[in-house]
């Protein structure tokens, strides 16, 4: 472990000062120093791109009780419900009320819950999938089917045109009682591009608030995404909701690619949980877009609520958070590698693209390794309170990382080296 590395300013041994940044944001986060007048991170803007302004479909309660280990009882749901609507996402979407008794208890109690928040629930796009539905009060009903060959054949055994018939039948129902009402075809990917886009214009026609892309299998590259979505932005007047699976890796490359191409939500779950590897992960994605479009993200949403949620979660579904989780992995803000050290000290934005207050987290410097540098070093000392001149404190760092050489230093054994040499120099 490295101290209090990302946790929150109450937690673990001090960190290691650095100077604090600007409030320039120029790289998105942190002040400019030196940063070249173009830059790669600089986000292309165009007519069709909702980078700026999308919205956040959290599916924690509904794709992440597919997650292997989720059980989550009424009382967990509310407290997560709670949570995810403090944190400002847009849409909460829950678990089918068809699909248990306690199910269709459970979306009414989060629907009287007077969220800020609009409740949906995700559905077969069936009539008494959708009446059940509507009887829970929610504020939305998204409705999916299986449009690929492959679930076509295995899965319900509709064709296209029966797929077609069916839903105009039941988005004409759910209209009708007054709620939002989403489309969107299963296994997306995988679908025949003619089929699936003369099946969303149909809907579109129809008056559905969205058109789903769901990326089932999560085999989508970043250009297959951005290649179907600007097709389909072309063709439908609706907003575009896009829902990816994690098992290749590109949900969150896939979700900022959907949304440059003229996607308007993304479904999201807490950690990315959810059946087999999961969807976009929500604090990924809160990552991502920080950077790409910090003054939408940071005014729209509590970031400093990100990490109690994610601990919430990470509780309920008996998981640690992983090492290199986006923000909340323990060492997403720590600095080892002395020439890293020296830089940081100097401006965080030298190694960091995030700054990790916007998150309610601290840096953290580490000094317990061969590889420290002595700045980094100084910078431990003057926090301790010591004095020191630059020649003494090389002399320190050579003794650390003589040491480090031999057996895993804690911060308590580098200190206990500052302070046993520091009372060397004072008595000489």
């Amino acid at each position: 472990m490295c101290g209090t590395c990302n946790g929150d300013t109450n937690g673990g041994a001090p960190a290691a000062a650095a100077n604090p940044p600007s409030q320039s944001t120029t790289n998105g986060v942190h002040s400019a120093q030196g940063l070249p007048k173009s830059s790669p991170y600089q986000s292309v803007q165009d007519y069709i791109s909702n980078v700026n302004s999308f919205k956040i479909i959290e599916s924690t309660l509904r794709e992440g009780e597919q997650f292997a280990n989720a059980f989550f009882d009424t009382e967990t749901k509310l407290k997560i419900a709670k949570a995810l609507d403090n944190f400002g996402v847009d849409y909460i979407e829950v678990t089918s009320p068809v699909s248990s008794p306690q199910s269709y208890e459970d979306c009414k109690r989060i629907c009287q819950l007077g969220l800020k928040a609009k409740v949906l629930t995700h559905v077969r796009c069936n009539m008494d999938d959708a009446r059940k539905a509507v009887e829970c009060g929610v504020d939305g009903v998204d409705l999916v089917i299986g449009t690929s060959s492959f679930l076509r054949e295995y899965s319900h055994g509709k064709s296209m045109e029966m797929i077609q018939k069916i839903a105009l039948e039941v988005i004409e129902y759910v209209k009708s009682q007054g709620v939002e009402v989403r489309f969107s075809s299963e296994d997306s990917f995988r679908s025949d591009l003619v089929d699936i886009l003369a099946l969303y214009k149909a809907v579109d026609r129809a008056g559905v608030n969205r058109v789903g892309v769901a990326d089932t299998v999560g085999g989508a590259t970043p250009r297959m995404t951005y290649d179907l979505v600007r097709t389909l932005r072309g063709v439908v007047g609706c907003d575009i909701e896009c829902h990816f699976h994690d098992d290749t890796g590109c949900s969150v490359a896939n979700a900022l690619s959907a949304l440059e191409a003229g996607a308007s939500h993304i479904d999201t779950s807490v950690l990315g949980i959810g059946e087999r590897n999961g969807i976009t992960p929500l604090g990924a994605l809160m990552a991502r877009m920080v950077v790409t479009a910090p003054e939408y993200v940071t005014k729209k949403y509590n970031l400093k609520a990100l990490k109690s949620l994610e601990e919430l979660v990470a509780d309920a579904v008996q998981i640690n958070i992983p090492f290199n989780n986006p923000i909340t992995g323990f060492c997403a803000f720590t600095h080892k590698a002395g020439i890293h050290a020296k830089a940081i000290l100097a401006n965080p934005s030298t190694y960091e693209i995030i700054d990790p207050s916007l998150f309610g987290l601290t840096r953290y410097v580490s000094i317990n390794s061969r590889i420290t540098g002595w700045n980094a070093v100084k910078s431990r000392v003057e926090q301790l309170g010591l004095k020191m001149t630059d020649e003494q404190v090389k002399e320190v760092t050579a003794k650390i990382k003589q040491m480090a050489d031999i057996r895993p230093l804690a911060i308590d054994d580098t200190d206990s080296i500052i302070r046993s040499y520091h009372l060397d120099v004072v008595q000489q």
